[in-house]
């Protein structure tokens, strides 16, 4: 039978009218005089910016009263853009609402865990699913789609600002009514419900659905099941906003939508979904101060964002020009930092470089976060580097439509995360995302590129799999893994796999029962270790005998077919298997029962790459090097965190001085290079 054809419209899914790599940022020219919007595109022009979002925060100023519309403003504002040859990512003010809101719909507003409603004069939506809200951010994305869906500078469309972040959970009454419908929705009958939840347990089941309540603080704790159903209705709360505003816009225009992820910084919102629901993805992403090492976390999170969008071309939405406001500490970036930052991210996929913000604000809450113009004006070192990096990325326009191709993936998943984060789990000292950083920093030190990939999805592409924290692994996608193994994968799991299913639930079979045929090893207990006590492993494989110090965890492993590659010397396993590999299949798992820090894990990942065929790059230290494939060409990104030159292998052109490479790259400290490679035929 052939197929029918899709009847929806084939979208765009890059922002219009841009040929070049876009650059620019957030630009919020309502904070000053208009005499200074002339001054401003003049910079935007010298320092080579092409595109820039406006609007993200003007809810007060487009509807200063409810239903009563000033677009003036903003009509000069696009034209002046457009003249200048400056294209408009245009954002819906809905992460916003203006004080009017909240004095006609007082309860619109937020409901904290512990029955606080969140005052104004912050900012964060209301209550996503207070109808009033919902009503009011349609109707200002359609009236601006009407107004705008067809303007010629209009290159993008920016739905609301970062969902989640800082209002996610609502524990208001119209949240309360509307988690009782979703729920009725996802299991259809309170039996179907109660035995979901497990409510058996300290007789909490249900009788009426107007007695289900949302998961408010309450004398213990409570039921994770509950908890865990909340936290997806959230997600699905926030993102049926997104949608509504993004159908009234499509309504009248059909120029593409996003709205800006925070793919490793915003615990709320289940982005493998929301990346079926934009037409281009675009994330938001700041160092974190306090780690010295905060380029591994960006590297991640490009990484990930590539993921999201399935491979595709994305958007760096915002990041920043030195300084956050907002950390207890917010160290300024050092010379030459703010291009490493932005190249990275360059070459792990994003063809869009964009800041928040323009120009630094004088007065609110952000006034000392950095921007594109910063205080100090043109005179400053910023200012130089941000034409510096203008001028750097026009050299670098033959990148743009170019791929990342991986041959590890990271297995990531935001309910398993959420459903590991709940109390009353076997240790505080289980962090599943110190976890994933531990493997991710191990794969990026020996210069993988490393795709991120939730444990259901096709990973058949892929030589290695790791698992660093898949706490919540349904019976579906264990069978995923077996069969990824089973077909000649290799694959590595942490400790605290497998544990419950989609309800919190232990597996009938125990702890780990969804890899226990592909890991060839059960857990029969957990061995949690106290603060700061630490074990001995014996490594012993392929001939290599070492000795290596954990913490943390250890598991009481029974073997089941698995091969014995290290042993616990001490500890409350001292003698008992610590770490297993067992061929399944075609393939091999193996099993890593304690937290080995990022040096040690270089064992257990070496003898992965050799079951995986895979070879480390061998990088000089602090040095990550990227390749972008286009059609004629591969394009190798090498960015150099150290304080001395570099060489890296390399043969073509470099692209920032436009010297010829012969087998060789030299990166300057504090660096990056970016050769074009030609193929051959």
């Amino acid at each position: 039978m052939s197929s029918q054809p899709s009847s929806e419209p084939v979208r765009p899914t890059w922002p219009l009218g841009l040929d070049r790599i876009a650059y620019g940022g957030d630009y919020n020219p309502e904070q000053w005089p208009e005499e200074v919007w002339k001054e401003d595109v003049t910079l935007m022009r010298e320092a080579g910016v092409n595109l820039v979002s406006v609007g993200i925060f003007s809810w007060a100023l487009l509807e200063p009263r409810e239903g009563e519309f000033d677009f003036g403003w903003l009509d000069r504002l696009l034209e002046l853009l457009h003249d200048n040859g400056i294209r408009v990512d245009l954002g819906t003010p809905t992460a916003s609402p203006p004080a009017w809101f909240f004095a006609a719909h007082p309860d619109a507003r937020v409901v904290t865990r512990d029955g606080t409603p969140l005052g104004f004069g912050s900012r964060g939506m209301a209550g996503p699913s207070h109808p009033a809200y919902r009503a009011a951010a349609v109707r200002i994305a359609d009236q601006l789609a009407r107004r705008y869906g067809r303007h010629p500078a209009v290159a993008l469309w920016h739905v609301h600002n970062e969902y989640g972040a800082p209002v996610s959970e609502d524990y208001s009454p119209a949240s309360a009514g509307a988690f009782r419908a979703w729920l009725q929705g996802r299991y259809g009958t309170l039996d179907a419900l109660n035995a979901a939840w497990g409510t058996a347990f300290w007789g909490q089941r249900y009788g009426d659905w107007a007695h289900v309540d949302v998961p408010a603080v309450a004398p213990s704790v409570v039921n994770p099941a509950q908890r865990l159903d909340f936290a997806r209705f959230t997600d699905d709360a926030l993102r049926a906003c997104f949608v509504a505003e993004r159908d009234a816009i499509r309504a009248h225009s059909d120029v593409p939508v996003t709205t800006n992820f925070m793919t490793t910084n915003c615990p709320s919102t289940d982005l493998w979904k929301w990346a079926d629901e934009v037409d281009v993805v675009s994330n938001d992403h700041y160092l974190t101060a306090a780690d010295p090492r905060a380029h591994v976390d960006l590297a991640l999170a490009a990484d990930l964002t590539r993921s999201l969008a399935r491979g595709r071309p994305w958007i760096l939405m915002e990041h920043s020009t030195s300084a956050v406001n907002w950390q207890p500490r917010n160290i300024a970036k050092r010379p030459g930092e703010m291009a490493r930052n932005a190249l990275s991210h360059l070459g792990r996929g994003s063809d869009a470089i964009l800041f928040f913000q323009w120009r630094a604000s004088r007065s609110g809450a952000e006034k000392f976060h950095s921007a594109m113009l910063p205080h100090a004006g043109t005179t400053s070192r910023v200012w130089r580097e941000v034409r510096a990096l203008g001028a750097d990325l026009g050299r670098l326009d033959e990148v743009r439509g170019s791929t990342v191709r991986a041959d590890v993936a990271l297995l990531w998943d935001w309910e398993s995360f959420w459903a590991q984060d709940l109390e009353w789990r076997p240790s505080v000292d289980l962090d599943h995302r110190e976890r994933v950083r531990a493997y991710y920093e191990r794969l990026w030190r020996d210069g993988l590129t490393v795709d991120l990939a939730h444990p259901g999805a096709d990973l058949s592409g892929y030589r290695l799999v790791v698992a660093p924290a898949s706490y919540l692994l349904t019976a579906a996608s264990g069978d995923n893994l077996s069969r990824y193994v089973a077909q000649g994968g290799t694959l590595v799991v942490s400790y605290f796999s497998g544990i419950v299913d989609e309800h919190d639930a232990v597996h009938p079979d125990g702890y780990g029962a969804p890899l226990r045929t592909t890991l060839g090893v059960s857990v029969e207990e957990f061995l949690p270790l106290r603060e700061g006590e630490t074990v001995r492993l014996a490594w012993d494989h392929d001939g290599e005998r070492t000795e290596l110090v954990a913490d943390v965890w250890a598991d009481d492993l029974v073997l089941e077919g698995a091969d014995v590659v290290a042993t616990y010397l001490d500890g409350p396993a001292a003698g008992r298997a610590a770490v297993t590999r067992h061929r399944h299949g075609a393939g091999t798992g193996w099993y890593v029962s304690t937290r080995l820090d990022v040096d040690a894990l270089a064992h257990v990942l070496r003898g992965a790459y050799a079951d995986a065929g895979l070879t480390p790059a061998g990088l000089p230290d602090e040095v990550e090097v990227v390749r972008r494939d286009g059609p004629t060409a591969r394009f190798v990104v090498a960015i150099n965190h150290a304080d001395a030159p570099v060489d890296v292998p390399a043969d073509g052109t470099e692209l920032l001085t436009g010297t010829a490479v012969r087998g060789r790259v030299t990166v300057p400290a504090g660096g990056v290079a970016v050769v074009r490679e030609h193929r051959g035929g």
